[in-house]
């Protein structure tokens, strides 16, 4: 350990700083001073960097061309890209003449903060704002991603894992995840089709290799073609205090503000997310396939097209879904959503919802809790203590047809098995209550004059925002304590422990050792959502 630690020091000590300044830099010069800078960031991809070194461009450069990173530092000495010093960004215009405008690949121990990225172009394509890859180089530790402002990315909105910020791991000779990754403070704007989304190719049941330690905080995202913030194949996943606006505001087929595809234990809190436009879903959080023990915690969602919450996963097989069980709704506030608040959609288990609080404005007309079919139906979910506070009209039932994005429902929510109701508040008009509840007299409702004037931002001036979100935390913390009438206590998440793992396959064929030959990424033909193809990446 002492020869370990020596050499971290080591190399910190023995750093560089090197300089690229697009207007006063040369590429012959020795780039290590600021009176000696370099002029193109092309010099960054092919110079040695070694751990601890800082690469520092020039406040107001404007580089058209991509910043590539494939060196990596140590965990005692990362390599860093930063501003050189105070002013404009640096700004990196890919303009299409790359796929990416900022990347990392196959790198670990890099931070890049502190930039303004773009990558527009006359037509769309598949294209980053910033590409965090790793392929086929087994554990990937130590990236930071932090106070990046990235807007007009033209991507593709006919597949989703293109955008803003893509993390990519994937490998199928050898099994390649992401710890100790944290994308925090960035602003996305403007950008198609996903805000922040992860990508892995060992997502299965048969096929589960994890990342760990990813960390998504205090993220602003607006005007998205699709999906808001998704991460994919993670193991205690934390998603705090991020604000996802106006999600699903040009890509056709399923999307959502805040949500998860095959992970353990994430942990999604203290987020808003609001005017998700589309009602093919729509909602503003989801819990979503072959995932267990989500926790939906704290979090505001308002003004959504689709809803508030969906729990959804088609039915379980023996490769590559579990369905999604075990998920946790608990102390968040709804206002204003529209179509669905709480849908169960396909084979959702041992899933609970309490203590939230729903607020149907007047005029609304929407399906409090309705339970769908995608290849089955849920079995044991429980709603308890929930307040529902209905100034316009809540529907309870389950599907018997679909118009478009909308659901056709019956009272009852046959034949889900195992369906509770306890303790729950209904407040104003309420049609065909669940069984059990239904005999408790109504309650007229009046919405009371509150404070729900949530602080906005304005993406085009982006030096607001670090007091932006101290002021939005502040206003979340103040509401859901009043909403709530008790103190907000934040979780930490926490990873699978060793006894409750899943299956890990590491074998090939012939059973020496080597990981499966097996692409886990499923073909969208796999599985199909009532007729239309599910979010599969």
């Amino acid at each position: 350990m002492t020869v370990l630690c020596s050499a971290g020091l080591s190399s910190a000590a023995s750093a560089a700083s090197y300089y690229v300044d697009a207007v006063k830099g040369d590429d012959r010069f020795s780039g290590t001073s600021q009176d000696q800078p370099w002029k193109s960031i092309a010099r960054i991809r092919d110079y040695p960097l070694q751990p601890g070194d800082r690469v520092l461009l020039a406040p107001g450069s404007v580089w058209k061309e991509p910043l590539t990173i494939t060196r990596s530092g140590t965990a005692n000495a990362p390599i860093v890209i930063a501003p050189a010093g105070d002013g404009p960004r640096p700004r990196i215009e890919a303009g299409g003449v790359s796929p990416h405008a900022v990347a990392v690949m196959n790198a670990e121990y890099v931070t890049v903060s502190g930039l303004e990225i773009t990558n527009d172009a006359p037509s769309p394509g598949p294209r980053y704002g910033v590409l965090i890859s790793a392929q086929d180089r087994g554990v990937t530790r130590g990236i930071r991603v932090n106070d990046l402002y990235i807007h007009d990315v033209r991507g593709t909105n006919d597949r989703k894992d293109n955008g803003g910020i893509i993390f990519s791991a994937t490998g199928q000779r050898l099994a390649t995840r992401f710890h100790d990754l944290r994308i925090e403070r960035n602003i996305i704007w403007r950008v198609d089709r996903s805000g922040i989304a992860g990508i892995s190719d060992r997502v299965t049941s048969l096929n589960w290799f994890p990342s760990e330690g990813v960390v998504i905080r205090d993220n602003y995202v607006e005007d998205v073609g699709g999906d808001g913030i998704v991460p994919r194949g993670t193991d205690g996943t934390l998603i705090e205090h991020n604000i996802v606006r106006q999600a699903g505001s040009r890509a056709a087929g399923y999307n959502a503000g805040i949500w998860q595809w095959s992970t353990d234990n994430s942990l999604i809190q203290l987020n808003e997310a609001a005017y998700t436009r589309t009602r093919y879903d729509g909602q503003g959080f989801d819990s979503d396939f072959n995932s267990r023990r989500t926790t939906i915690l704290y979090n505001y969602s308002h003004d959504n097209a689709g809803g508030f919450l969906l729990i959804c996963s088609p039915r379980p097989n023996d490769k590559d879904n579990l369905g999604n069980r075990g998920t946790v709704a608990r102390f968040n506030v709804s206002r204003n959503d529209g179509s669905r608040i709480f849908q169960l959609s396909g084979n959702v288990s041992d899933a609970l919802v309490e203590r939230n609080v729903v607020h149907v404005g007047k005029g609304l007309d929407v399906q409090m809790v309705v339970a769908t079919q995608w290849d089955g139906w849920a079995r044991d979910v429980t709603f308890r203590d929930n307040i529902f506070k209905v100034a316009g009209t809540a529907r309870y039932g389950s599907e018997t047809g679909r118009n478009g994005p909308d659901y056709l429902i019956k009272a009852g929510f046959d034949p889900v098995s195992f369906l509770r109701f306890q303790g729950n508040s209904y407040l104003g008009s309420h049609v065909d209550r669940p069984e059990g509840e239904a005999a408790q007299p109504p309650q007229p409702f009046m919405e009371q004059p509150s404070d729900w004037e949530v602080p906005v931002f304005d993406p085009a001036r982006p030096e607001g925002f670090s007091d932006f979100l101290v002021r939005h935390r502040s206003w979340m913390l103040t509401m859901l304590q009043r909403e709530l009438n008790a103190t907000v206590e934040l979780k930490q998440a926490r990873q699978t422990s060793f006894f409750d793992r899943r299956r890990i396959s590491t074998l090939g064929p012939d059973g020496q050792g080597r990981p499966r030959d097996q692409a886990a990424t499923s073909d969208a033909s796999s599985f199909r959502k009532n007729g239309a193809p599910a979010r599969l990446f």
